[in-house]
Protein backbone atom coordinates (compact mmCIF):
# COMPACT_ATOMS: atom_id res chain seq x y z
CA UNK A 1 0.00 0.00 0.00
CA UNK A 2 2.70 2.58 0.64
CA UNK A 3 4.01 1.93 -2.74
CA UNK A 4 0.29 3.08 -3.91
CA UNK A 5 0.54 6.23 -2.25
CA UNK A 6 3.61 7.03 -2.77
CA UNK A 7 2.49 6.56 -6.75
CA UNK A 8 0.05 8.81 -5.85
CA UNK A 9 2.00 11.34 -4.25
CA UNK A 10 4.32 11.35 -7.34
CA UNK A 11 1.41 11.93 -9.68
CA UNK A 12 -0.49 14.22 -8.06
CA UNK A 13 -0.34 16.51 -10.29
CA UNK A 14 -1.89 14.06 -12.75
CA UNK A 15 -4.86 12.73 -10.93
CA UNK A 16 -8.00 14.55 -10.38
CA UNK A 17 -9.22 14.56 -6.84
CA UNK A 18 -12.51 12.94 -7.80
CA UNK A 19 -11.29 10.68 -9.54
CA UNK A 20 -8.26 9.47 -6.77
CA UNK A 21 -10.01 7.17 -5.25
CA UNK A 22 -10.51 4.95 -8.24
CA UNK A 23 -6.92 5.89 -8.99
CA UNK A 24 -5.93 4.60 -5.91
CA UNK A 25 -7.65 1.26 -6.47
CA UNK A 26 -6.94 0.69 -10.22
CA UNK A 27 -3.24 1.09 -8.95
CA UNK A 28 -3.63 -1.06 -5.89
CA UNK A 29 -5.00 -3.91 -8.31
CA UNK A 30 -2.11 -3.46 -10.63
CA UNK A 31 0.73 -3.39 -7.77
CA UNK A 32 -0.52 -6.74 -6.68
CA UNK A 33 -0.87 -8.37 -10.04
CA UNK A 34 2.92 -7.38 -10.63
CA UNK A 35 3.98 -8.36 -7.33
CA UNK A 36 2.66 -11.50 -7.78
CA UNK A 37 4.33 -11.96 -11.25
CA UNK A 38 7.59 -11.09 -9.60
CA UNK A 39 7.16 -13.54 -6.87
CA UNK A 40 6.25 -15.69 -9.49
CA UNK A 41 9.77 -15.68 -11.04
CA UNK A 42 11.95 -15.39 -7.81
CA UNK A 43 12.81 -19.12 -6.25
CA UNK A 44 14.20 -18.62 -2.92
CA UNK A 45 16.17 -21.23 -1.62
CA UNK A 46 17.86 -22.27 1.86
CA UNK A 47 20.36 -24.43 0.18
CA UNK A 48 24.07 -22.13 0.81
CA UNK A 49 25.72 -24.89 -0.53
CA UNK A 50 24.03 -25.19 -3.87
CA UNK A 51 24.55 -21.35 -4.21
CA UNK A 52 28.18 -21.72 -3.62
CA UNK A 53 28.78 -24.58 -5.69
CA UNK A 54 30.35 -23.17 -9.48
CA UNK A 55 30.82 -19.64 -8.15
CA UNK A 56 33.90 -17.94 -8.41
CA UNK A 57 35.44 -14.55 -7.69
CA UNK A 58 35.17 -14.50 -11.59
CA UNK A 59 31.53 -14.47 -11.43
CA UNK A 60 31.40 -11.73 -8.51
CA UNK A 61 34.10 -9.76 -10.75
CA UNK A 62 31.78 -9.84 -13.99
CA UNK A 63 28.80 -8.83 -11.72
CA UNK A 64 30.28 -6.05 -10.18
CA UNK A 65 31.13 -4.49 -13.46
CA UNK A 66 27.66 -5.00 -14.96
CA UNK A 67 26.42 -3.43 -11.87
CA UNK A 68 29.04 -0.53 -12.43
CA UNK A 69 28.12 -0.35 -15.94
CA UNK A 70 23.33 0.01 -15.15
CA UNK A 71 24.45 2.33 -12.19
CA UNK A 72 25.85 4.96 -14.81
CA UNK A 73 22.24 4.95 -16.94
CA UNK A 74 19.49 7.40 -16.23
CA UNK A 75 16.67 6.50 -14.17
CA UNK A 76 14.21 5.45 -16.53
CA UNK A 77 16.38 3.27 -18.73
CA UNK A 78 17.53 1.91 -15.72
CA UNK A 79 14.29 0.45 -14.40
CA UNK A 80 13.42 -0.50 -18.02
CA UNK A 81 16.41 -2.50 -18.41
CA UNK A 82 16.05 -4.04 -15.01
CA UNK A 83 12.40 -5.31 -15.06
CA UNK A 84 13.11 -6.46 -18.98
CA UNK A 85 16.09 -8.40 -18.75
CA UNK A 86 16.41 -9.15 -14.78
CA UNK A 87 12.84 -9.83 -13.76
CA UNK A 88 11.85 -10.39 -17.42
CA UNK A 89 8.30 -8.37 -17.94
CA UNK A 90 7.01 -8.06 -21.51
CA UNK A 91 7.36 -4.39 -23.12
CA UNK A 92 3.37 -3.85 -22.43
CA UNK A 93 4.21 -5.23 -18.62
CA UNK A 94 6.81 -2.56 -18.34
CA UNK A 95 5.00 0.36 -19.94
CA UNK A 96 2.19 -0.26 -17.05
CA UNK A 97 4.39 -0.25 -14.56
CA UNK A 98 6.56 2.59 -15.16
CA UNK A 99 3.46 4.29 -17.62
CA UNK A 100 5.49 4.73 -20.70
CA UNK A 101 4.05 3.23 -24.41
CA UNK A 102 5.46 0.07 -25.69
CA UNK A 103 7.50 1.97 -28.35
CA UNK A 104 8.91 4.22 -25.54
CA UNK A 105 9.82 1.05 -23.51
CA UNK A 106 11.51 -0.07 -26.37
CA UNK A 107 13.71 2.86 -27.46
CA UNK A 108 14.69 3.35 -23.33
CA UNK A 109 15.63 -0.18 -23.91
CA UNK A 110 17.83 0.14 -27.01
CA UNK A 111 19.09 3.23 -25.71
CA UNK A 112 19.90 1.93 -22.10
CA UNK A 113 21.62 -1.24 -23.80
CA UNK A 114 23.51 0.73 -26.50
CA UNK A 115 24.90 2.68 -23.17
CA UNK A 116 26.13 -0.61 -21.00
CA UNK A 117 27.62 -1.74 -23.91
CA UNK A 118 29.72 1.13 -24.56
CA UNK A 119 30.37 1.30 -21.23
CA UNK A 120 31.60 -2.26 -21.24
CA UNK A 121 33.43 -2.03 -24.21
CA UNK A 122 35.51 0.89 -22.71
CA UNK A 123 36.36 -1.25 -19.70
CA UNK A 124 37.39 -4.13 -21.59
CA UNK A 125 39.87 -2.18 -23.91
CA UNK A 126 41.69 -0.67 -20.51
CA UNK A 127 42.05 -4.58 -19.57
Amino acid sequence: MQDVFEKLWNNRRKVEAEKAKSWLFTTAHNTMINFRKKKGRIHLTDDVQAFDRGVSNHYFESRQVVDRAVSILPPVQKSVILLRDLEGYSYKEIGEILTLSDAQVKVYLFRGRKKIKKQLKGMVELV
